[in-house]
């Protein structure tokens, strides 16, 4: 049964509790992270997995609370590799290939790092006593820049993306739904309530669906545009007719008790299937 690991359920605005954007999806063998978000690294090693596991990375875009540990991600799983693990593939909208190539390329900003991990002796027998042999590799990694449509396949799922409204012109963002022979998973990413989004979910099993606040804060305060608010998602999710709807990115005044109740209730008077207020690392099974 795929299962759904929520890493980062939370905004840019670090609390205790939530920071960031991050979930790993497990569909039999094969690991499927979307966004890298603040710590997503550490989150992952808490909650029982390994960079080195995951082989596919899906960006939905490029605000820094989705993207900010995709350094730590990608240095972490290349240096604790022993040259065996399959290769990372990554897809993510415009600028994907760019950062990636930033980082880790011949120029990038942490080349010096690998450059003396691949060279200097110590870290050659730190390599060697893993269980790696010498000459120890560069870096290798598979971005690719993707547009709404088919993205990949695996054997046991295939993933597809749409449009999501959300800072454009100034950034390309994307929707992601992986289906699998045990049912269908969607990420909307940071999205307002639009067409594009509602059609890749129509009929799914499971929506992560960001939530920033309550509604009527956010239509007060101008924070509406651009995102989803308990009424946005619970809209959304019914008029694609999603059997389980997951509330991620949770801002921190939706997160205290009493705007969570209240926005509970709002919700479920829109949305008749299951609800999920999730919390970092919990699990959740399709």
């Amino acid at each position: 049964m795929p299962e759904i690991y929520v890493l980062g359920g939370g905004t840019p605005t670090p609390t205790a509790a939530r920071f960031g954007s991050s979930h790993v999806l497990k569909v039999g063998d094969d690991l499927l992270m979307f966004d890298c978000g603040p710590a997503a690294t550490h989150k992952l090693v808490k909650a029982g997995l390994f960079p080195t596991q995951v082989d596919y990375l899906f960006f939905t875009h490029h605000h820094f609370d989705h993207d900010i540990d995709y350094p730590c991600f990608l240095l972490c799983r290349w240096d604790q590799s022993i040259g065996r693990e399959n290769h990372l593939h990554v897809f993510g909208p415009t600028l994907t290939e760019k950062i990636t190539d930033g980082i880790i390329g011949e120029n990038g900003v942490f080349t010096h790092d690998w450059m003396a991990r691949v060279n200097h002796p110590l870290s050659q027998r730190v390599h060697v006593n893993r269980g790696g042999t010498l000459p120890r590799k560069p870096p290798s990694v598979s971005a690719r820049d993707v547009a709404p449509g088919p993205v990949h396949s695996g054997a046991e799922w295939r993933v597809t993306s749409a449009e999501a409204e959300h800072v454009q012109p100034w950034l390309d963002s994307l929707a992601y739904r992986v289906d699998t022979a045990e049912g269908s998973i969607v990420f909307t990413g940071d999205t307002q309530p639009c067409d594009t989004v509602t059609e890749l979910a129509r009929g799914a099993d499971m929506m992560l669906c960001m939530c920033w606040d309550d509604q009527e804060v956010m239509d007060e305060n101008g924070e509406a545009g651009g995102q989803c608010g308990t009424l946005g998602a619970a809209r959304m999710a019914q008029e694609a007719g999603v059997g389980k709807l997951v509330l991620v990115h949770i801002g921190p005044h939706l997160s205290g008790h009493g705007p969570m109740e209240k926005g509970i209730g709002d919700i479920r008077r829109i949305y008749d299937g299951q609800l999920v207020f999730s919390e970092e690392l919990m699990r959740i099974a399709l």
